[in-house]
């Protein structure tokens, strides 16, 4: 036999929980009479058959049809009003939940025009707050019929929510605005996020209370990182990939020839990445193969020497491993000095 409640009450602060269930399990029976006691910060929401009855606001309330005329379809006039009825009752928070966390998982690709590739990868962090807005609505469509209801249950799909909107107002920000500039926009971009994602947090009872940038910047990628997500061309694609080779030899701690080979080939980054933002080889031809007269650079990557020598990059590395090519091995690649692909090609 269920237990019959006369005070139905949650003393709780509820600092992590946004809804509780009376009883958290099985059947409560409550009488016409019973007292209700809902805090400051609660709304209590009435349920039965999976039927919002009626909601209570803050203060001591007691159980009539009168605020819950519904109950007079259910107890008949052949019972007298202590007569128990079955229901749930749901505490639900009314507190502003603060201090929440989001982040970029990805970087987000914006549009920079004038600048660079014409593209860049912004990665960001911040907080946000939330607030119910309208508890029957919250408990219907979200919570169901568990017990309890806490914050951590629903963060992920409220951040999911905040980066679709946050890359939205990225991508039209993007489009007025370089990424300087719009790394000194994040109050606006943050103001723009809460009004994009207002009507898809009242629409499961919520209200967006704050979203707050705290950082917004350009992401540090690899150039394999950059050509999987399919940002990068063959030709800026291997001039990057030969500035990310030397930045890592540049940071070779293990000294000897490694070191040397860090040093020389740091002081070339500049250049290296220079010509990738510029879209790779100077003066190269439709196809990938140099014009006539391109100045050879300093220094190469097969695939480079091979675009030079007119033959297929595998050419070029068994060239190197018979040795009548030179190359220096930085890491796991190659590097070629312009003066042994010449005298590679006058021998």
């Amino acid at each position: 036999m269920a237990r019959i409640f006369d005070v139905i009450e949650y003393a709780s602060e509820m600092n992590d929980e946004i809804v509780h269930r009376f009883p958290e399990e099985g059947i409560g029976d409550f009488r016409i009479g019973s007292q209700v006691i809902v805090r400051e910060s609660q709304s209590a929401v009435f349920f039965r058959d999976g039927n919002a009855l009626d909601v209570f606001k803050p203060g001591r309330h007691t159980i009539a049809t009168a605020n819950i005329p519904m109950l007079i379809d259910w107890i008949g006039k052949a019972f007298n009003d202590r007569t128990p009825f079955p229901a749930e009752v749901y505490f639900v928070s009314r507190k502003e939940f603060a201090n929440k966390k989001w982040g970029t998982p990805q970087p987000i690709i914006v549009r920079n025009p004038g600048m660079g590739l014409g593209v860049a990868l912004l990665q960001g962090f911040g907080t946000y707050s939330f607030q119910v807005k309208d508890p029957q609505q919250f408990v219907t469509q979200i919570v169901g019929a568990q017990g309890a209801y806490k914050t951590a249950d629903i963060e992920e799909r409220l951040r999911t929510m905040l980066l679709s909107k946050l890359q939205d107002v990225l991508g039209e920000t993007g489009a007025k605005n370089s990424v300087p500039e719009m790394i000194g926009l994040t109050e606006e971009i943050g103001a723009s996020v809460r009004v994009k994602a207002k009507e898809d947090f009242e629409a499961i009872g919520l209200t967006l209370k704050t979203f707050y940038i705290g950082n917004l910047k350009p992401s540090e990628k690899s150039a394999q990182e950059l050509r999987d997500m399919g940002m990068l061309d063959m030709a800026t694609y291997t001039q990057l990939q030969a500035a990310d080779a030397m930045r890592d030899a540049a940071q070779n701690q293990s000294g000897g020839a490694g070191l040397t080979a860090g040093i020389g080939a740091g002081m070339g980054i500049g250049n290296l990445m220079g010509q990738a933002l510029q879209g790779g080889m100077q003066n190269t031809a439709a196809g990938g193969a140099p014009a006539a007269g391109a100045k050879i650079p300093d220094i190469m990557t097969p695939a480079e020497a091979a675009q030079f020598m007119k033959v297929t990059e595998d050419d070029i590395l068994a060239a190197i491993k018979d040795g009548s090519l030179k190359a220096k091995k930085v890491g796991k690649a190659f590097r070629i000095s312009k003066d042994n692909l010449e005298s590679f090609m006058n021998s």
